[in-house]
């Protein structure tokens, strides 16, 4: 269902001309792409492999995610595949075909295509992933890995029959197969910790173990038939054969190298080379690329209020009369139409569940200081604490019979709690859904991930049931190769009588036929045709859910009904007038502060800035005001429950006014925008999307499986209906799809990708080079650098560029101060705290896990876009780095490595609002008053930027003190902790998935 360009531009308030015609993606010419785009040219290459025809005549590499040739000596390279294609890793076989892997159709199979170009041939299918093609000597076979037996093995194709033929499989994670020069052995690295060889008949050999703090790339025969490989760690890549090292001083890039005697061709520092006879020299290439040049006007809208749309996690009572939920920062009970509010608003409340006789509620909330169970008697109004944990306690769900509540913890362990005490359930499970019970009690159901392999995180959502008698967990699937929509709120779902499980597939509802134990005995039916969220059950035979803000009714076999509510809200009236005596400012623009000045504030804006005189309301005259900073990507709700109502707390308590979310839990994330909006929550501006529109396989709990052009068309209306401020497209998402959410939506987009992303049209790139279906990227090296390819299509394509310096934290080795100070002790959650500060401890030691080399190489490529005409902005990717702390380090890591202190604040200012289309980052009369007093010149030393005792949102001034004051000190205690009883059999882990979404940097460790 395309929206009309006329309703786009009404609903979203844009004024401008809108391009709805995207590039014509054809093989030829590169011109022929560009839909008008100018052609760039590219004579480096980041992260490219390189292969060689059985002739030594050609090469073929691949450049921006295409498959291209060139002559051996170099040259002019011609583009074999189009950009749909999405190729990678050529080999040369016979006749001078060239093998590849491609992306074309959401997973990744084997293709084969002649030097000239055409239509390339498939030549495996299917919902696993079959990559990184090798061609036998002979050309009869193609080696080659894929995750078909459960992990990443290698694999072997019949060229002539299609047959294929498995060489080693679970528990290994291979990748890179190559042959021997007699065709009988294959070699292939194993989870980048060894080299192993294995004969076509399964005898295995272990050739080479890697070194303490080394991982292995690439490998391949050399002379003597010695392996060849490269040997990596942070500020070092060297090409070895054997054990000794033959490319040292080098970013070698880790694909295989190809050798003809003494002599070896690779790929290194972004080029060809061949070192021969104790010498390297360079083969050149040009390649030329379309890019589009110019992006879609846009301006983010300030929504003023209305209809709350913003309803989380609703529930219905037993009676089915009445349904509670969270809206505006408190939890709300409807009945007949009417809405109560039941909780104060203060703290963070969430997550209301009803007791089986429908007289109470149980919910989490964070006015202890952290995330506990509450219960609250509907009749009385009394409210009481729960089975008090050490541990947040969160998403709660009532047993059938009222005496058992299962919750999860702050690491995704199931807990189930009673008036005895409190034992742990399951494993720590990567951010798993609501738990859900059995009719009986004796199971207990919840989404959780179930990756493919090792090598690659992402798997689909499933459903885990916890057998509470035996202890036996269990992986069922929605159904073949999908996910449930998302593991929050869409399920599973038990229904009453325990005959059903309902949970959302592809953003519509289904319900299953089900044992007492939760086994499928039918196939799943299809009961809604709209979007559909979060559901619950209205006795058996009804569902209740969301549908793009609205609550919905359907009966299992009927059409749905609105349920009407009374609940609206809009922006409080603005702050008084006020004059602001500053000892100095910067306005987001002079290379100098201006000194003693007064800023006089009305209606939410600056109205004048003066000379000071006279008397001012508000003396700030040892301080400087900046413009408040804006942390362009950072995710609210991917710990928004644990970190509750502090959260919005410490990003003004260090400065930033302003946060923009790339990807949250759409019902979340619309009720804290509209809370902070309606000043219901204390906290800076917020500006968002919902779930990243994924593909096949998705990794965290709010992405959106998305498979077809019309379920493509349902999120970007989704989008439309919920006023979405951007939308993000994920990894898995193939470049068709990408392309058509391009042409479909008008509100900007970004990705992980750079290409072909800056030639259809994408306003962004996410991270310097973060998870990547190739298991690497093509803007960034395993060794932090960047080539001409990356900084000239940024320059050129005016694409956002967010680097995300998670390795920043490296700076710690030298100035612990901002995991040590006040508002970071004090208002982050305890567990949040000490594991920040054990990080930050550990740089400088061997523990250190975080590379000044790699990070340095970062902000180099960040500065040549930078100074290039590109457009840097900041952002962090909070909570996975540290909400507010993280911008401040980024910006300290910018400035020691080459940035300017004011370049580094205008990543964190004016450059994010020209890209939101707001007039923010700046201090002048007419915008919004919105501003950081902070001791110090930050223009001079970017570490005062963190010295903030005052921050001002729209004219409304909090001081740094109030703000710490509701977590400050020790909180209050409700009684003693609830006992800790024995764990059940089932909390033991027996699956390495089963992990904290903290234990590793998952964002950026592809």
């Amino acid at each position: 269902m395309e929206l009309s360009r006329r309703e786009l531009l009404t609903r979203t308030g844009q004024a401008a001309a809108v391009a709805t015609a995207a590039s014509t993606l054809t093989i030829g010419a590169a011109q022929a792409e560009s839909g008008g785009g100018a052609g760039v040219k590219l004579t480096q290459g980041t992260n490219i492999s390189v292969a060689r025809s059985r002739d030594g005549k050609w090469l073929a590499i691949d450049l921006v995610t295409a498959i291209w040739v060139l002559p051996a000596a170099g040259g002019e390279a011609r583009k074999l595949t189009d950009e749909l294609q999405d190729a990678t890793l050529p080999s040369f076989g016979p006749g001078n075909e060239i093998a590849f892997q491609s992306y074309r159709d959401g997973n990744y199979h084997l293709y084969v295509t002649g030097l000239d170009g055409g239509t390339p041939r498939q030549l495996t299918s299917g919902k696993f992933d079959h990559r990184e093609p090798a061609f036998s000597p002979d050309g009869t076979k193609i080696a080659f890995v894929s995750d078909r037996a459960g992990s990443y093995g290698v694999h072997v194709l019949d060229v002539k029959s299609g047959a294929i033929t498995q060489l080693t499989g679970v528990p290994d994670e291979a990748a890179a197969p190559q042959w021997s020069a007699d065709g009988t052995r294959i070699i292939f690295t194993v989870g980048n910790a060894a080299v192993d060889v294995v004969s076509l008949d399964g005898k295995r050999e272990r050739l080479v173990t890697a070194p303490a703090g080394m991982q292995l790339f690439g490998a391949a025969f050399g002379p003597g038939d010695q392996p060849s490989y490269t040997q990596m760690r942070p500020g070092q890549a060297e090409l070895m054969l054997g054990t000794t090292a033959v490319v040292t001083g080098q970013d070698v890039f880790g694909f295989a190298p190809i050798w003809d005697g003494d002599s070896v061709l690779y790929t290194a520092d972004g080029k060809i080379q061949l070192r021969a006879n104790g010498s390297t020299k360079d083969i050149p290439f040009v390649a030329t690329v379309p890019v589009r040049t110019t992006r879609r006007p846009h301006r983010t809208k300030n929504l003023a209020g209305g209809v709350v749309k913003g309803i989380a996690s609703p529930v219905v009572s037993p009676d089915g009369k009445k349904i509670a939920f969270r809206a505006l920062n408190a939890i709300y009970l409807l009945d007949d139409g009417r809405t109560r509010k039941l909780t104060t608003g203060k703290y963070f409340d969430s997550d209301p569940d009803f007791s089986p006789d429908g007289t109470k509620l149980i919910y989490a909330s964070d006015r202890t200081g952290v995330a506990q169970l509450r219960v609250r008697d509907l009749n009385t109004g009394d409210d009481k604490v729960f089975a008090l944990a050490p541990h947040a306690q969160l998403m709660p769900r009532y047993s059938p019979d009222g005496t058992r509540v299962a919750y999860l913890d702050q690491d995704g362990q199931l807990w189930i709690a009673d008036q005895q005490g409190r034992r742990q359930v399951t494993p720590t499970l990567f951010q798993p859904g609501r738990p859900t019970w059995s009719k009986d009690g004796n199971t207990v159901a919840l989404a959780a991930v179930k990756p493919f392999s090792r090598r690659f995180r992402e798997g689909t959502s499933q459903i885990l049931s916890v057998d509470l008698i035996s202890g036996e967990l269990k992986y069922t699937e929605p159904m073949p190769f999908r996910s449930i929509a998302t593991r929050g709120d869409d399920g599973p779902v038990w229904s009453p009588d325990g005959k059903h499980i309902a949970f959302v597939v592809e953003s519509v509802a289904w319900v299953v036929p089900v044992d007492a134990k939760g086994n499928f005995l039918g196939e799943p039916r299809q009961v809604t045709r709209e979007f559909t969220d979060s559901l619950a059950w209205q006795g058996n035979n009804a569902l209740v859910y969301l549908n793009n803000g609205r609550l919905r009714r359907s009966a299992l076999d009927g059409r749905p009904t609105t349920i009407r509510h009374d609940l609206s809200w809009r922006r409080p009236k603005a702050p008084d007038r006020k004059v602001i005596h500053v000892g100095a400012y910067w306005d987001g623009e002079a290379h100098e502060l201006k000194k003693n000045v007064d800023i006089v504030v009305e209606n939410g804006a600056v109205k004048e800035i003066r000379p000071h005189h006279g008397r001012a309301d508000v003396d700030a005259s040892s301080l400087t005001a900046i413009p408040g900073l804006i942390d362009a990507h950072n995710h609210w709700h991917l710990r928004g429950r644990q970190w509750g109502a502090r959260q919005g707390l410490v990003w003004l308590a260090y400065g930033v006014t302003t946060v923009r979310s790339p990807g949250d839990p759409v019902y979340q994330m619309i009720e804290t925008r509209e809370a902070l909006a309606a000043g219901a929550l204390v906290g800076p501006r917020f500006y968002a999307t919902g779930e990243a529109v994924d593909g096949s396989r998705v990794y965290y709990n709010f992405m959106r499986p998305t498979l077809t052009r019309a379920q493509l068309d349902l999120e970007l209306r989704r989008a439309h209906e919920l006023d979405y401020d951007m939308i993000k497209t994920y990894v898995r998402l193939p470049v068709d799809l990408q392309r058509a959410a391009v042409q479909r939506s008008q509100v900007p987009l970004s990705s992980h990708y750079l290409y072909p992303a800056a030639n259809i049209g994408m306003d962004g790139m996410e991270h310097v080079g973060a998870t990547n279906r190739l298991g690497y990227s093509h803007t960034i090296t395993r060794q932090g650098r960047a080539y001409q390819d990356v900084v000239a299509l940024f320059a050129s394509s005016g694409m956002s560029m967010t680097p995300t310096l998670f390795q920043s934290r490296a700076l710690y080795d030298k100035d612990k101060s901002l995991a040590t100070d006040e508002r970071t002790r004090v208002l982050y959650p305890p567990w949040e705290y000490e594991r920040n500060l054990a990080d930050a401890n550990n740089q400088g030691t061997p523990a250190g896990t975080w590379s000044r080399a790699i990070l340095q190489g970062w902000v180099e490529f960040a500065l040549k876009v930078h100074r290039g005409g590109g457009f840097v902005i900041c952002g962090t990717d909070a909570p996975l780095d540290s909400p507010a702390v993280a911008t401040h380090m980024n910006l300290r890591a910018l400035v020691e490595y080459g940035f300017t202190p004011r370049e580094a604040l205008i990543t964190a200012t004016r450059n994010p609002a020209k890209w939101l289309g707001l007039p923010l980052g700046t201090i002048k009369p007419g915008v919004p008053a919105d501003i950081a007093f902070v001791e110090g010149d930050p223009l001079t030393d970017i570490k005062a930027a963190a010295n903030v005792k005052q921050v001002m949102v729209g004219g409304q001034l909090h001081r740094v003190a109030d703000l710490l004051e509701p977590y400050r000190g020790e909180q209050p205690t409700f009684g003693a902790f609830a006992a800790d009883l024995p764990a059940l059999p089932s909390a033991v882990n027996k699956h390495w998935w089963h992990e904290p979404e903290w234990a590793e940097r998952v964002c950026c460790d592809h």
